[in-house]
């Protein structure tokens, strides 16, 4: 079962969101928040090779030297779920046996910068959070709404509360 990055990070958003998405039902490329983070992408670091997409699972927003990660957000309002999508992303590579070193969560916006490393109690407790996505993932039913304050600003918005 192969488990992306935006995998990771819904399942620290919404449980409901990581279970549509991993059975197809992927509304973001429409909507406007979506739309801003990759304008925000394509505006920022400029200088650096963005975007790679490794074995259709994780997509870096840019690396330094195949030793350091870095993942651009707009906000930190989901601050945990950014950590563990980069965490995940260290991980990974590690395990094909890359060198990371670490990574950055960047804020181009807040002109702020977040340094992320993976410890080895961190990269148990990923190993515990793979495994719980893959129940939710693997379970016949969607999970039930739970209703939280940036709801109305999710791309499922609709697709939850209609």
């Amino acid at each position: 079962m192969r488990i992306t990055g935006n995998m990771i990070n819904y399942y620290f958003v919404c449980e409901r969101k990581l279970w549509l998405f991993a059975h197809g039902l992927q509304y973001e490329e429409e909507h406007e928040n979506v739309q801003l983070g990759k304008l925000l992408d394509e505006k920022s670091y400029s200088n650096q090779r963005k975007q790679i997409m490794l074995d259709g699972t994780i997509n870096i927003d840019f690396l330094e030297d195949w030793k350091i990660l870095h993942e651009v957000k707009k906000s930190k309002a989901i601050e945990p779920a950014a950590l563990w999508q980069l965490r995940y992303y260290i991980y990974y590579l590690r395990k094909k046996d890359v060198k990371i070193e670490k990574g950055f969560l960047d804020y181009p916006k807040l002109r702020e910068r977040i340094e992320v490393t993976l410890t080895n109690e961190e990269e148990q407790e990923l190993e515990k959070i793979l495994s719980r996505i893959k129940g939710i993932i693997s379970a016949e039913q969607v999970p039930k709404l739970v209703s939280k304050l940036f709801c109305k600003s999710c791309a499922y918005y609709e697709y939850c509360f209609s």
